[in-house]
């Protein structure tokens, strides 16, 4: 798998902790695909957290203490399965400051690399933390919002009884996403989103360079 270069992100001295620093001397990261496919997990919508000690006051100040950052997410595919890539932007606005990784496989499908985009962003997250996710993809968004609690419930089965596909990733996604508090935000893709268009030229590019290598 090939990785572009990453711009470092830390933040304030108090919340040192919120990103893995060891991220930043250029290993891997945690759930990146490597040769294998990652796994995924649960919106925070889905999951509430557990109020901590003191009542709905003490809840309140919890998540106003929460960090908050900007996670804007993409995945390309050529031949859809094919070569494939995603890529991320992860932005704290507290300090301006902010993150970029991409990677890809050489046998994947879009929709895979649309829910490692999301997998990779969240795996640097290791203390609560409000994420507001800005994806083009409505099969990430609405599988979080939507059908993941039926799918869990149903043993991982669709409304036709078959079987969810991309199982693995999903539910990793569910395990990191339960961690934090999710806001969903959907743009229509190649609409001059900045962002969004910032990864979606990571993406391809990351698995142009894969293919190179072959």
């Amino acid at each position: 798998m090939a990785r572009s270069p990453k711009a470092k992100i830390f933040t304030p001295s108090d919340e040192l902790s919120l990103l893995r620093l060891a991220d930043v001397s250029g290993q891997p990261a945690p759930h990146a695909p490597v040769t294998k496919p990652s796994k995924l997990a649960q919106p925070s919508k889905l999951a509430k957290p557990t109020k901590p000690a003191g009542g709905a006051a003490a809840s309140d100040h919890a998540q106003l203490a929460m960090p908050t950052v900007l996670l804007y997410t993409d995945g390309a595919c050529s031949g859809n399965p094919g070569p494939g890539g995603w890529a991320f932007v992860l932005k704290h606005p507290a300090t301006g400051k902010q993150r970029v990784e991409s990677g890809a496989e050489l046998q994947t499908t879009n929709n895979r690399m649309e829910l490692q985009a999301v997998i990779s962003g969240l795996a640097l997250l290791n203390k609560p933390t409000r994420v507001e996710l800005t994806s083009d993809s409505q099969y990430v968004l609405k599988g979080l919002r939507e059908w993941l609690k039926g799918w869990k419930a149903k043993g991982w089965k669709t409304a036709s009884k078959q079987p969810v596909k991309n199982r693995d990733l999903w539910e990793e996604l569910d395990r990191l996403s339960a961690m934090h508090q999710l806001q969903f935000h959907w743009i229509k893709g190649h609409s001059e989103h900045p962002e969004n268009e910032q990864c979606d030229r990571l993406a391809v590019e990351a698995y142009r360079a894969l293919q190179k290598q072959k």
